[in-house]
């Protein structure tokens, strides 16, 4: 089944939020931020800006009828500056004005006198004064102290990886605009619409039935829009409420990019003690985790962290402890992978820094210590389904792992100027939101009259392809064509209290919801059909639209069935309530279940190095992926290789920078580079282990958006394997993005 969007986005017709035609008189929203990154207000001063003609209204944190709050985990970060400033790009007022040009002007009569405190951007730094968001924690198992004695060799070092620009083509934004009863309807640009509803209650302090959140789509979101867009939200709808008028917001790019937070940009320093046979006896880890001003979501981020802290190894004495520092620079959030990638890139880390001190290959160490089934991962859940020993033998049988290696010396032996290297990089990523009460979702299926079915579900489409998958769900449920099947906007009047749509649950949890109210659905069908035919329920089945008795075709099709359960008076309107079972988690003790499932794979990366430029070409990735039993492998194919080019653009050229003052330098498309056609592997090949399934994913499928991002991380170390041909005894200094001058100054370090 192909994607439901794909004609209309081929013909431009799909509705964004820029696409929503606005109501008469609709004034338009813009943001007056902060241009230092700490200090704090002496005098702000907005008349000039009041009396340009066409200007509505300056709102600030005294026009607020509710809290000044928008932190979500942790109640530390105001809609609105009162009189500290802590970052820059800090939002200090909103502009209100009959157009965005007049809004425009406006911002530059304002004046605002500032007084400069220190800034910190180093997390390492912010750890030393003792600056964190929220206290440590550690995930532990065996016992590391007594386990180096053990050891043949240990090496210790540090590693760092940058942050990462969101980049949705959809820039944050939201339109808001009276409805009755007092209330307000907002169009948002937002993965969580029950997290917008929540926060914009408060701003307001009115129950959150007065307000409704409509979302149609997202233009791209990659977690950047899982709680950050719930300010510009709220933003919108104090000004529509204040002023009972139509009001809209959409950042433009510079603005996006300079006032957002990004991916967490960590610095790490771990230690690894091996046997004489290479088996990992310890690994103690210690990340400072770039949290920027505010919580947002670092928690969950470091603890998602703490939880692949040892990819897909198991490490019988681990010790991995995350800081989450508080820095001067905008409140850092989720990102695909949420905090996974940077765990995952600190122990590939400290395998090659081994492996290069002992002459070896990295997957001489890497295949001895992959999990094993029914093994413990150091949070206390047991290793299921464990495929990476089958994706490993599946890499070294049908990609030849061995003869590639063959090929890339004996290239190497004969180009003096040009290297190659290949990387193999495996991942273990698990599923399931680790705050276990947000593994539930709801879904709310009406069948008409005609037979056409309607399906309105707490998923956010934003071109991952959610809606068709609970599209495919209702149809194999229902027995039905899935033309016949439309999906509705998210809103929250029509199912509440959602959770946002990330951490890869989207299919699974509104998939499974709309599988349990279309089930309940078929029985009272199958039950009135069983009537009309003299039969029992459990002889009647429905496929394509027919009614079957016994597996034989009957004169009943389902247009007839549903006009006849109608005039008897049967419901064909079902809500459907999923909560993930078996997952739990104690923080108090750092022990649990929390994952539905694992989802593991391999990825085999070469490169082409310029060892006169210091620029390189991906020659090709092999991808051997658990996908489950994937039930859209076309969808499925399709984020492997985003998540892929999005992970690649991580760790080769997409470099966030901030200066000393905490200046966005990397502030446009001109100065943040990602990856374009020319950056692409010349070959992606991708292939799926042969496997069973998991139960708790929807149809048996496994989640596909997140987990393939960290193949990615195979392009730095088959970069640093090149690098090693030309040069052998360069030091890597571990520090991701490794752009090409980073990689010219390692060849001739």
């Amino acid at each position: 089944m192909k994607n439901l969007d794909s004609i209309n986005h081929l013909k431009g017709k799909s509705v964004y939020l820029d696409d929503i035609p606005v109501q008469k008189d609709c004034l338009y929203g813009l943001i007056f931020a902060s241009p230092i990154a700490h200090g704090r207000i002496i005098n702000f001063d907005t008349q000039r800006a009041l009396e340009l003609p066409g200007v509505k209204r300056i709102l600030t944190y005294k026009d607020i009828p509710g809290e000044n709050q928008i932190g979500g985990i942790i109640k530390d970060e105001p809609l609105f500056a009162e009189i500290e400033i802590h970052f820059r790009g800090q939002a200090i007022a909103l502009i209100i004005a009959v157009s965005e040009h007049i809004a425009q002007k406006a911002r530059q009569l304002i004046q605002l006198e500032t007084e400069a405190y220190p800034v910190i951007t180093d997390p390492r730094e912010a750890a030393k004064k003792g600056h964190f968001l929220i206290p440590s924690r550690t995930f532990k198992m065996g016992d590391t102290a007594n386990a180096w004695k053990d050891c043949t060799y240990i090496f210790e070092g540090q590693a760092e990886n940058g942050g990462q620009e969101h980049l949705y083509i959809e820039t944050q934004g939201a339109y808001a605009y009276p409805i009755d009863n007092n209330g307000i309807k907002i169009h948002s640009s937002t993965q969580g619409p029950t997290a917008v509803q929540q926060t914009v209650a408060k701003i307001l302090d009115v129950p959150m039935h007065r307000i409704e959140v409509d979302v149609a789509r997202l233009g791209g979101a990659f977690g950047g829009k899982e709680d950050q867009a719930s300010g510009f939200a709220s933003m919108v709808a104090l000004a529509s409420h204040i002023l009972q008028k139509p009001v809209k917001m959409s950042l433009h790019r510079h603005d996006d990019m300079y006032m957002t937070g990004k991916r967490h940009p960590y610095s790490s320093d771990y230690k690894i003690g091996l046997s004489k046979d290479l088996k990992i006896l310890a690994y103690e880890a210690v990340l400072y985790q770039n949290g920027g001003a505010a919580a947002d979501l670092s928690p969950a981020i470091m603890e998602r962290t703490l939880f692949h802290g040892t990819n897909a190894y198991f490490i019988p004495n681990t010790s991995v402890q995350v800081h989450s520092c508080k820095t001067n620079l905008p409140p850092n959030t989720a990102f695909r992978g949420f905090g996974a990638p940077q765990a995952v890139f600190l122990i590939e880390a400290a395998i090659a820094h081994a492996a290069h001190k002992l002459g070896i290959d990295a997957y001489d160490i890497q295949k001895e210590n992959f999990i094993q089934e029914g093994q413990i991962f150091p949070y206390g859940q047991k290793a299921d389904q464990a495929q990476i020993s089958a994706c490993n033998q599946y890499t070294q049988e049908h990609f030849q792992l061995e003869a590639r290696k063959k090929q890339i010396e004996s290239y190497n032996s004969t180009h003096k100027l040009k290297k190659k290297g290949l990387s193999v990089q495996p991942i273990c990523f698990g599923i399931s939101f680790t705050k276990t009460p947000m593994n539930q979702a709801r879904s709310l299926v009406h069948i008409y009259q005609d037979g056409s079915v309607g399906i309105s579900t707490g998923a956010i489409e934003m071109g991952q392809g959610v809606n068709t998958k609970i599209c495919q769900v209702a149809a194999q449920t229902l027995g039905i064509p899935s033309a016949l099947i439309k999906i509705e906007s998210t809103n929250t009047t029509r199912v509440a209290n959602t959770s946002p749509t990330a951490a890869s649950t989207g299919a699974d949890l509104n998939g499974h919801a709309t599988m349990l109210a279309c089930q309940k659905l078929l029985h009272r069908l199958k039950e009135t059909a069983a009537q009309s035919l003299n039969a029992t329920a459990e002889k009647i089945s429905i496929h394509e639209g027919k009614i079957f008795l016994n597996n034989k075709n009957t004169e009943i099709d389902w247009f007839q069935l549903v006009e006849t359960a109608f005039l008897k008076r049967i419901c064909l309107t079902e809500n459907g309530h999923y909560a993930t079972p078996i997952i739990h988690f104690d923080k108090t003790t750092e022990q649990g279940h929390p994952f539905a499932y694992h989802v593991y794979g391999i990825a085999l990366t070469e490169v082409t190095l310029d060892c006169i430029r210091g620029t390189y070409i991906f020659d090709r990735v092999d991808i051997i992926h658990d996908f489950g039993k994937a039930m859209n492998p076309i969808i499925d194919r399709g984020q492997v290789e985003g998540a892929l080019m999005q992970g690649i653009g991580w760790m080769t050229m997409e470099e966030l920078r901030y200066n000393d003052e905490g200046f966005l330098l990397s502030n446009s498309l001109s100065t943040y580079k990602v990856p374009d056609i020319y950056s692409a592997p010349k070959t992606v090949h991708i292939e799926a282990i042969p496997t069973d399934g998991a139960d708790l994913g929807i149809l048996k499928s496994k989640a596909v958006g997140e987990p393939p991002f960290l193949y990615g991380i195979g392009a730095y170390f088959a970069i640093h394997n090149a690098i090693k041909a030309y040069n052998p005894t360069f030091k890597d200094s571990l520090s991701a993005p490794y752009t090409h001058e980073k990689v010219l100054m390692a060849l001739y370090q």
